[in-house]
């Protein structure tokens, strides 16, 4: 999907023109009792994902039903009170649907309404609200290590209080609401990279009134291989960080991703516990 068709689709982009100005607060609220949302314009909105039918063949096999791992939100969380599919704006990358869906790890059933964030950084390294925090990671090494030195394995700075943005951009975080088949999706740009991690998305699932599962999204290295040697990311030598060597990488964290004419589609089935209990 491009921009034109984005533009498109009326009564959906609409929708979450609307939706955008409640706030994710208040449409987490909303989402609880299933409610419909009123805008600061007086409009009712019904909550409904952005996404399409035929996505939904390339969840076979993502995952099994089990409990999804979690990770810290990271540094970099904030909320960006924004509700789109596209949340792109003016970064120049490889083209990346995500398309994503949300199901119980006990009953393995689609939770509808929830609420799905996404943040990443840029093809450089940096992350909107905080391009001058991200920036010591982000900023390249002078060139590769040298031959035989192994690669520098820095924890990544974590926890779970929210960011205080720096900065008023927002680029590359967005948030949308499941559909009845548990279905997100988001068009974005393949993430770049910063030292001490490897190439990762962060996802926070909110149903009802709780973060119910945050984790992280990682690609297949051949891949991350074949994306970071075009432009805009080419610009950038000395990556230190893999899969293999990252502090929070799981195999269970892989997306599927599959070539698309413009970009790559990437999938994965988010299995989410919203009693707490574990399972």
């Amino acid at each position: 999907m491009d921009h034109d068709h984005e533009g498109q689709r009326v009564s959906r982009r609409r929708l979450l023109t609307g939706v955008s100005s409640v706030g994710l607060a208040a449409l987490v609220t909303a989402c609880a009792g299933k409610s419909p949302v009123t805008t600061s314009t007086g409009e009712t909105v019904a909550l409904q994902a952005v996404t399409d039918a035929d996505l939904t063949a390339l969840f076979t096999g993502a995952r099994t039903c089990t409990l999804t791992a979690a990770t810290t939100q990271g540094p970099y969380y904030f909320d960006a009170d924004k509700i789109r599919s596209d949340v792109r704006e003016d970064k120049q990358g490889a083209k990346l649907r995500l398309a994503l869906q949300v199901q119980d790890s006990e009953t393995c059933k689609p939770i509808p309404h929830a609420v799905v964030e996404i943040w990443h950084c840029d093809a450089g390294g940096l992350y909107s609200g905080a391009e001058a925090a991200s920036g010591g990671g982000g900023t390249p090494p002078t060139g590769p290590p040298p031959t035989g030195t192994p690669p520098t394995r820095t924890p990544p700075p974590g926890g779970d209080a929210d960011l205080e943005p720096t900065d008023d951009k927002r680029f590359l975080r967005g948030a949308q609401v499941t559909d009845q088949r548990g279905i997100v999706e988001f068009t974005t740009i393949w993430p770049g990279w910063y030292r001490g991690r490897t190439v990762h998305v962060h996802v926070m699932v909110h149903v009802g009134n709780e973060k119910t599962l945050t984790t992280q999204l990682m690609f297949d290295e051949a891949l991350n291989s074949e994306v970071l040697a075009t432009q805009p990311y080419a610009q950038r030598t000395g990556r230190d960080t893999f899969n293999d060597n990252d502090s929070i990488y799981q195999p269970s964290m892989l997306l599927k991703v599959t070539k698309a004419r413009d970009g790559y589609v990437g999938c994965i089935v988010l299995n989410a516990d919203p009693d707490h209990d574990g399972v």
